[in-house]
């Protein structure tokens, strides 16, 4: 068996595999796309008139009001967003599980709408997407055992479609369109398939980023990044005497020194800790619509000075690393967010080519396996006259 028959025999039998998950984990993703512009389109409470000499609100006002309109639940944190939007309160808790986002009118304190995420359509494409809409434990590492076939099948694939020669190039660019069904359906597999490639590898790659630790690792270390990998918030000194009244006077008092440090930010987003020993932690993003041009500040709860973690999600951006940059560019490359709209319509329809290729690639086995054998001529023999038949 020559190499190239034996990449595809693999690709085949890893093809049939886990098509049926890439063809999920694919669809869902072409959904999620556009998610945010939908929204956009679909939620007017997102969005509010800014008042000429408007005052924001503090964030322990915003939190209160938040509160009266969830009783007895805690807020976790408040996101003041760009220039006419609305702000955001986050309600979250894992036992029991639940996660609610108060929109809220920054300068009013006017509660706009209380988003509850199990009600929510593009909350359960997203579980199908990262969970097959199974158990935590048991769906996430299908979807990355899945995704790391996935980056395999690319791979064997670009081997299989490469050509002998000048002349079979010529047709692994084009798909004939006039041919019958089997080779019309093959050229889809092969030529979309080689064209989606680029884009589908960003797609595995940073899906393993979050499916395997030991990948994340491995990913974080051969971008030249030293310390963890993950996503750390130091602890606050639990024994430290405390130079504000609350944690909620606190916040408001980092909420104002962010203000006046960033005046060129985009949107704010506070933590309220609950627990004795846990910091403030605190974004400052530049870029609304994405996530990695960001700055990552904590803070102890009792002095409010600031803390310090090696992870790439700390410190300013501008001050990053390439490796601590680029992790966190991970969710933006992702979602092809990080070049704007074009960006989500290249992953809009990459995401859609990758659902078709489980489909396509199984038409193509099945029409081999059911292509119609020539038939066989019997030559009948003559019978001498008088034989016994």
């Amino acid at each position: 068996m020559t190499v190239k028959k034996l990449v595809g025999k693999l690709h085949l039998w890893l093809g049939m595999a886990s098509g049926l998950i890439v063809f999920v984990i694919s669809l869902t993703g072409c959904i999620l796309a556009f998610e945010q512009e939908i929204k956009n389109a679909t939620e007017p409470y997102r969005f509010i008139q800014t008042p000429a000499n408007g005052k924001l609100l503090p964030p322990s006002v915003l939190k209160a009001k938040a509160e009266a309109a969830l009783p007895r639940k805690t807020a976790n944190g408040v996101l003041y967003e760009a220039a006419g939007r609305s702000a955001t309160v986050g309600f979250y808790n894992f036992d029991p599980e639940f996660y609610y986002v108060v929109y809220i009118n920054p300068y009013t304190g006017e509660i706009l709408k209380v988003w509850d995420e199990d009600e929510d359509f593009f909350h359960f494409i997203l579980h199908g997407h990262y969970y097959l809409w199974l158990p935590e434990k048991v769906g996430q590492p299908v979807v990355a055992s899945a995704t790391l076939i996935f980056l395999v099948l690319l791979i064997s694939g670009l081997v299989l479609w490469w050509p002998k020669n000048k002349s079979a190039a010529k047709q692994r660019f084009n798909v004939k369109w006039n041919a019958a069904w089997r080779r019309k359906n093959y050229d889809l597999h092969n030529v979309l398939g080689f064209y989606v490639m680029v884009v589908g590898l960003v797609f595995a790659v940073t899906g393993l980023v979050w499916g395997f630790q030991w990948f994340s690792k491995a990913m974080y270390r051969a971008t030249g990044g030293t310390g963890s990998a993950e996503y750390i918030i130091p602890p606050s000194d639990s024994t430290a005497t405390p130079v504000v009244s609350s944690v909620a006077t606190g916040v408001d008092r980092i909420w104002l020194k962010l203000r006046r440090e960033n005046p060129t930010q985009q949107g704010i987003n506070l933590s309220f800790p609950k627990l004795p020993n846990e910091s403030i932690y605190s974004y400052v993003n530049y870029r609304p619509g994405t996530y990695y041009k960001v700055d990552y500040h904590y803070f102890d709860q009792r002095t409010l000075k600031e803390l310090s973690v090696d992870s790439p999600y700390s410190g300013n951006y501008a001050d990053a690393t390439f490796a601590n940059k680029f992790r966190r560019m991970n969710y933006d490359l992702h979602i092809g967010a990080i070049w704007g709209l074009p960006g989500k319509i290249l992953a809009f329809c990459a995401s859609l080519i990758c659902a078709s290729l489980p489909v396509t690639g199984f038409l193509v086995w099945w029409g081999r396996r059911t292509k119609k054998r020539p038939v066989k001529r019997v030559v009948a023999r003559p019978v001498a006259v008088g034989s016994q038949l």
